[in-house]
């Protein structure tokens, strides 16, 4: 797993799979977000299989799925709510990671003295290169 920090108590990794479970128990991962829709690929199993061995685990699993550059209202605040009730850390999944740091973005955007510059940074060293979409990163 090529797991990326975003920031203290948050980070996103690409798709994981019950065997990475153990792993990431060993890390210290104490929730995740599922960021995948339904059968969205081949690769992509039934979430009912990741959160048994999550639960088995101690691990909590949420699932707020979206479809890569449609970011709704409803999922930037799910994830926010997520993100603050959650306990720490969280790691953040999807396909690749960039639906993960995608609505990361959108929720720091949230507060007051966001600067979107060094949530691209974030992004860009994550592995995340977003600075052609800095205009779809809106305050809502």
């Amino acid at each position: 797993m090529d797991i990326k920090v975003l920031e203290p108590g948050f980070s996103i990794c690409h798709a994981i799979y019950p065997s990475d479970i153990t792993e990431l128990k060993a890390q210290g991962f104490r929730s995740l977000i599922c960021h995948r829709q339904p059968g969205e690929a081949e690769d992509h199993i039934d979430t009912n299989e990741l959160r048994q061995a999550a639960e088995a685990a101690g691990i909590e699993l949420v699932e707020i799925p979206v479809t890569t550059g449609e970011y709704t209202a409803e999922a930037i605040e799910a994830f926010g709510v997520a993100i603050e009730t959650l306990p720490t850390p969280i790691l953040g999944f999807c396909r690749s990671g960039r639906r993960a740091v995608s609505l990361w973005i959108h929720n720091q955007l949230q507060q007051e003295s966001c600067d979107i510059g060094l949530l691209l940074q974030a992004a860009h060293a994550a592995g995340h290169d977003l600075h052609a979409e800095k205009d779809r990163f809106t305050k809502r």
